[in-house]
Formats: structure tokens, sequence, C-alpha cells
């Protein structure tokens, strides 16, 4: 597979994107709560910049010269310039006369408007009058007809590194489309904001879906790209099959970048501290308990009104909003805790979830069994939780399958 590795500063157009390189896994500083979706990049502490792999145009516009084109494409598909501005990737290509005849639009949609497991529709995308094509509705893989008039695919999303966060799940089937069809895939990657560290329960065989289609831990350290390559060399795709892959790499960035997306990667993800607890308040989804959806501090804070109230002084009420149109305990006042202040962390964290269960009024209202299973990938970790143990003994389950990957993992970073 050709793998652009050491590209310099070729690049026709500039991404100003802050980092803060940090000196270890473990350091924790505490990341800026500035909001992501504006059009301008937040200019931060270091002068140190990340080049993103949609940038490196010479890389990849002349394997684009006579081909007819698909993308798979969403609101973080974007293109950086020298005034911090940006201009979607869809734009720029039709702009360099590149034969795009379709877009594919993942979890969320193609300007990423919808709610997490709302179904996405087909359509025409207004500005453009291209085709949209949806990855999340009847149909989450290309068909061979969807494929039919395309001679190379583009994926551009970018990712937040949790297994059970749905791109990397569009990304296996779409590999697998173009391996059926003998078609050419171009990954332009991205940096993951959750790649300084690996820890989580690995997905077991039998729960393996949409939420995670291969045994890898719940956080796996690596860049889509790098996904996308493991995916390949691994013969993880169905049928084993091997597809003609490109990964278009990024530039100044190492797995230890502290990375906060310009961009929300999904409605419900707004800045930099959701996306780090993310993976730890993310288990929260195969309950009951409310994590956030429904205000503006999704994923950085946690309750219910069946918690015990004298256990926590902290209060809120869930209503719909953007990206929530019926959150868990609407209207209801939730008992639990503000994270929204929480240092940058580099561990799946248990105590929230332990903390939570343990001051449950009623433990029967607390589990979504079969949701809490698809999230975790296991049964184990539930009976874990209700038998009472403790951090530290959950976690040491899991440094077998940990140490496993990370052999398997070591044999596809292109990154320090």
């Amino acid at each position: 597979m050709p793998v652009f590795s050491n590209f310099k500063n070729t690049v026709l157009l500039w991404v100003l994107i802050p980092i803060i390189i940090v000196s270890s896994c473990g350091n924790q500083s505490k990341t800026q709560n500035t909001k992501t979706d504006s059009v301008k990049v937040k200019s931060e502490l270091t002068q140190s910049r990340i080049i993103v792999g949609a940038n490196n145009l010479n890389a990849y516009l002349p394997q684009l010269k006579g081909q007819r084109v698909a993308i798979v494409a969403n609101q973080t598909s974007v293109i950086f310039n020298k005034n911090s501005q940006y201009t979607h990737l869809v734009d720029s290509l039709l702009a360099h006369h590149v034969n795009i005849k379709k877009v594919f639009a993942p979890e969320h949609g193609f300007r990423g408007a919808a709610d997490a497991g709302e179904h996405v529709k087909d359509g025409i995308d207004a500005k453009t009058g291209l085709p949209i094509i949806s990855l999340y509705g009847k149909n989450r893989k290309p068909t061979p007809s969807q494929l039919a008039n395309v001679d190379v695919v583009i994926f551009d999303i970018q990712d937040v590194g949790v297994r059970f966060y749905t791109y990397i799940a569009t990304l296996q089937l779409v590999m697998e489309a173009c391996a059926e069809s003998k078609r050419k895939i171009i990954v332009l990657d991205r940096p993951n904001p959750n790649g300084h560290y690996i820890d989580g329960p690995s997905m077991e065989t039998e729960n393996q879906g949409f939420l995670g289609m291969t045994n890898i831990p719940l956080v796996y350290g690596m860049t889509i790209g790098e996904y996308a390559n493991m995916l390949n060399g691994e013969g993880w795709l169905s049928g084993s099959k091997h597809v003609n892959l490109t990964i278009v790499p990024l530039d100044k960035y190492n797995h230890l970048s502290e990375y906060e997306a310009p961009i929300r990667p999904s409605p419900n993800l707004p800045n930099a501290t959701a996306i780090n607890l993310y993976p730890s308040l993310g288990l929260f989804e195969g309950t009951n308990i409310n994590a956030g959806r429904g205000t503006e501090f999704q994923f950085q804070r946690y309750g219910a009104s069946f918690l015990d109230k004298s256990q926590y002084s902290f209060v809120y009420f869930p209503k719909p909003n953007f990206g929530s149109k019926t959150p868990k305990e609407n209207g209801k006042k939730c008992y639990g805790k503000d994270l929204s202040k929480t240092p940058r962390i580099s561990e799946v964290s248990l105590k929230w979830i332990i903390d939570a269960y343990a001051n449950c009024t009623d433990k029967s209202l607390f589990f979504n069994t079969s949701g809490f299973t698809k999230h975790a990938g296991t049964e184990l970790l539930q009976k874990q939780i209700e038998d009472g143990l403790s951090e530290d003994e959950i976690k040491a389950t899991w440094q077998e399958d940990l140490e496993a990957f990370k052999l398997i993992r070591e044999k596809y970073l292109l990154y320090d």
C-alpha cells in the first residue's frame, strides 16, 4: 500500500491548528474550554503547527486527474489556509476541477446537524448540487451500484479515537466496499485528540457491531489513517480482503500532541474537554444516566433524577437542544457532577460511572444492558461494576488484551 510518510512542507495551503507538545502520556495540562465550531481557528500558546492530510494537495491531486471521485465527508472535511480560515474539501476540489460524482455522508450527516443515532437521509447538497448518499440510514455501506460510476473514493473525517464513535465503522465499511468493487481509496489523515494513550476493555467478537467492528480497545491511540492501515494490513476487512489504499499523512504531528479540533466532530462534542472525557463518559450512553445531552456541556457532566440527592450539590435540567431532540431525563432535575473544569486525562476513567452506580437509589434503573454491552464491548464490565469491584481491580483485567493490541498497533504507526 503506498504511504506518503515523509513529505515535507510542499503544501499549497497551510493549516494553523494549535497543539501543545507534552513530554509524556502522564502529563496533564489544563485544556482551554473554547468553542470549537467557529470559522476562526483559535491561536494558543505555541508556534507549532499541524498540517492535515487534506492540505497536502500535491500528494493527492495528481491521483485524481481524469478520475471519477466520491468523497466520504462531513462538516470537519476542510482545508485550512494562511488566514486561519477554511474551505470545505468538496468546494476546494471542485475549484481544482476534480470530477466529483457524489458525497457519502456518515452519522450526523454531511453538514453535521443530525442527532446521534438519527437516520441521515439521501439528498442533494444545496451549495454544490451534488448527490448526498447516506451511510447512516437504511444502508451503511456503499453498494456496487453506488460505486459503479466512481474510480476513487476519498475519506476525510475528523475522528476522536474512541471505538464506539461510529466514523471508524463507516471507514471500515467503505474500505470493504472499495475492496469488493476494486476501487481505490485515499484517506486524508487528521490528528487524534485522544491519540496519547491506549486504554479500556477490548471488543469481544460476539459483541461486534456498528459501535465496534474489530477487537480493539475502547481507546486505541491511532489516527484514522493509521487505523485504516491496520484494517488493511491485518486482513480485518470482510473476507480478509485488501484494498488499494493510500494514506496522505499529517506533518508536525505526534501522538502526544494536545490537539483542539477547530470544528465540532459531532453535535454533542463541543470542545476539547468534551472530546477528552468522551471515552469515559461515553459509557453512560449504555445507561439511563444523562451525560450532558440536552445542555451546553455535553460529556462534561452527568446526573439523573434517581441519583441520591444527598450526595450531590450540582443539579441541572436537560432539555431539547441542538444535537439532542429527546435527551435522557428530559426536563427532570438531575443530581450529579460538573466535570467541565477537569484537566486533560490520559486514561479511560471508571470513577464516575462507579460513583453514579453506587449512588443510584434504584439499581434496576441504571443499566440498559444491551446498550451498555455494545459500548463496553463486553458483558463483563457491567457485572464488575454491579459486583462492586474497584477501578484498579477492573483495569487489571484489561491489561493482557491491551499489551497484545499494542504489538499489532506498533506495525502501523506513521508518527512517533
